[in-house]
């Protein structure tokens, strides 16, 4: 019995533990990756282990998320990160250059190679063969050092396809399709791959806008083959020498296989407010639109753009709707510029907005009051565009640009020929924006910049033997870090200041918590299913460990988040009884006695509810690492402890 392709990565990079599924193995990390929204805290912890210079083959600090300068806070950020890389050995990808996983993309990423990165949509790198995977600052911070990475052995997903796309479909209906199929839970505990002979029709770009929105299924990555489709990208990107031929056995085994024949598939739309709510576009069509968003790390490539400004060409938007591109990387806004595509999009009524993330993390063009918005990004959930009642899409780059003329959701496929846009052979290559390291023996001389704004990790506790709290929160299914830990302009530049983002935990669930929290002292949170489902932000764990909380309890975890409590030492339990959520009230005095001592012995874990008297048990799965840790207080401090 051969290896699917992802079993060969994990093999290849394989560091400690079996490859059996549901066990924890650990893997060593080639590359990793950070964006200035998480980096921040990523590099105050990578030094609080004082490690003098970074341990992988590449480590690369992108400026994407936090470009938006409306006080001092973000660029003192950004110059913190740029002397963090200087000092540590960190290549420092400038303001403007791009957003982290389309440049990556272009310039860095390996077939075969390990990344992880402290964003969720890191695993954009599996369209060219990479085992990439989104992880928490901590995570990130340790494999910088050279340690180890850490995850449960996925079960493997095989998604075949046959056929090709038809014209006006795209790569996001592709994945829309397997979101519509598999649903936002449907990844947990799953790598997907991708395979047969629909893969050759599908570009590098259009393979990265299905393996970046995996993410959305809650998968631990998504990867494609490497093959010549892959081998003539890295060529145009003047990197061939680093490219492999990649695949899966032709005996392979699978856990699970699902079909999608490309030819069958149309133009689909992710409704409000979720990315597996998808309908037709045509089941839409005649829905009046306000505002289109073209752009993210899922639809900025340069065969994204030259598309859209191929169908503005000569036209108008029209009046009713505002359009905003956002090129992913300086790469494709030059070659925009220089074969006058960029002319035909500024002529036709877009506003062209800065290479970064934008929008797609609510920094900046948020809808109108109630306003139905097509987006060619990866989340719609509510409120992250910055307009609480707005209505977000999720569309392609097409769908999106069809109704910026029509001004209402118009099926692409009835506006004539598609058009056929030729890529280079050549890509621009200039890295002018990326500034090395110092040398080694340079390092020591470089000072590191402070602004204000830059606090320290929050305070860490070893595990009490008993924990008595409040039940601060009660929360209900599909809570996203979106709700924990809301992004925006007002407060993304507070990513390093964990005192003062806390202020914004859970608001948008309830205003009080962080003020309740406070004035109560230690907490737990009880939720739902799919608990902390999104992005990687660590502060959606570290923002409720400033606040007290010792616990949360749920009925199942989002695989990102529950690393990142475990990281942060709060406990995260799961009901043995998903029905016993119904027991517990605002406001209930818990206990969860002896917990300590059970966790070293492998003891069941419970919750005595001492207002109602009643005794709910508990579950978890953690590895012996993971209970160690805990016991610590969290991953900086176990660290210390090994290190010491």
């Amino acid at each position: 019995m051969g290896d699917t392709l992802a079993q060969k990565l994990i093999r290849a990079h394989l560091v400690c533990g079996e490859m059996v599924v549901g066990q924890e193995i650990g893997l060593r990390i080639d590359q990793t990756l950070t964006q200035d929204a998480t980096g921040t805290m990523a590099y105050l912890e990578f030094e609080a282990m004082g490690v003098p210079r970074v341990r992988t083959e590449r480590s690369v600090a992108y400026i994407d998320h936090n470009t938006l300068q409306t006080g001092f806070e973000n660029a003192d950020d950004h110059r913190y990160i740029q002397t963090v890389c200087k000092k540590h050995g960190l290549y420092f990808s400038r303001p403007g250059n791009g957003i982290c996983h389309q440049v990556h993309l272009e310039r860095f990423g390996i077939p075969g190679k390990t990344l992880i990165g402290s964003d969720s949509h890191t695993p954009t790198g599996g369209g060219i063969g990479m085992l990439a995977f989104g992880a928490g600052g901590l995570d990130v911070a340790v494999a910088m050092g050279g340690g180890t990475y850490y995850i449960t052995m996925p079960r493997i997903v095989k998604v075949e396809l046959t056929g090709k796309l038809s014209p006006w479909v795209a790569a996001k209906d592709v994945i829309l399709e397997v979101l519509r199929r598999m649903s936002v839970k449907g990844g947990v505990g799953k790598i997907v791959e991708y395979a047969g002979e629909g893969v050759k029709t599908l570009s590098v770009p259009e393979r990265a806008t299905i393996t970046n929105m995996g993410a959305e299924l809650g998968a631990s990555t998504s990867v494609f083959p490497s093959d010549d489709v892959t081998r003539q990208f890295m060529a145009a990107q003047g990197r061939e020498a680093d490219w492999v031929a990649l695949a899966a056995d032709e005996d392979a085994v699978y856990d699970e296989v699902i079909t999608i024949d490309l030819s069958a598939l149309e133009p689909l739309a992710a409704c409000p407010h979720s990315p597996d709510a998808v309908k037709p576009v045509s089941a839409l069509a005649g829905m009046r639109v306000n505002q289109c968003c073209i752009g993210s790390c899922t639809n900025s490539s340069l065969q994204d753009m030259l598309k859209v400004a191929a169908i503005l060409k000569g036209k108008t938007v029209h009046p009713d709707v505002s359009l905003s591109i956002a090129p992913g990387s300086k790469q494709v806004y030059n070659m925009l510029a220089e074969n006058g595509a960029l002319a035909d999009l500024i002529a036709a009524g877009a506003r062209i907005l800065e290479c970064a993330c934008g929008p797609c993390i609510g920094m900046g063009q948020s809808p109108n009051s109630a306003g139905v918005s097509l987006r060619t990004f990866n989340r719609n959930f509510e409120g992250r565009s910055g307009t609480a009642d707005a209505q977000v899409y999720l569309v392609s780059p097409e769908t999106a640009a069809a109704a910026a003329l029509t001004g209402v959701f118009t099926d692409p496929r009835t506006l004539g020929d598609a058009p056929v846009v030729t890529m280079p052979e050549k890509f621009l290559l200039n890295d002018n924006m990326i500034v090395l390291p110092a040398p080694v023996e340079e390092a020591d001389s470089v000072v590191i910049e402070r602004g204000p704004n830059i606090k320290p990790f929050p305070k860490t506790a070893p595990l009490a033997d008993t924990i008595n709290a409040k039940l601060m929160l009660k929360v209900e299914d599909n809570i996203t870090t979106d709700h924990i830990m809301p992004a925006g302009a007002k407060i993304l530049p507070l990513r390093s200041n964990i005192p003062a983002i806390s202020e914004h935990c859970f608001v948008r669930c309830d205003p009080e918590f962080p003020a309740r929290c406070k004035r109560e002292g230690d907490g737990i949170i009880v939720g739902g299913a799919n608990y902390g489902q999104g992005s990687s932000r660590e502060h959606a764990a570290l923002a409720p460990l400033y606040l007290g909380i010792k616990a949360v309890i749920v009925k199942s975890f989002a695989r990102i988040h529950v690393a990142n409590l475990i990281n942060a030492g709060i406990l995260p339990l799961t009901f043995k009884n998903e029905a016993d959520y119904d027991k517990l009230t605002l406001g209930d005095e818990l206990c969860l006695p002896d917990v300590r001592r059970r966790l070293m012995m492998g003891e069941p874990v419970v919750l005595e509810n001492r207002t109602t008297g009643q005794t709910i048990e508990l579950c978890h799965t953690f590895s012996g690492r993971q209970i160690d840790m805990l016991l610590a207080g969290g991953l900086l401090d176990y660290t210390r402890e090994q290190q010491a």
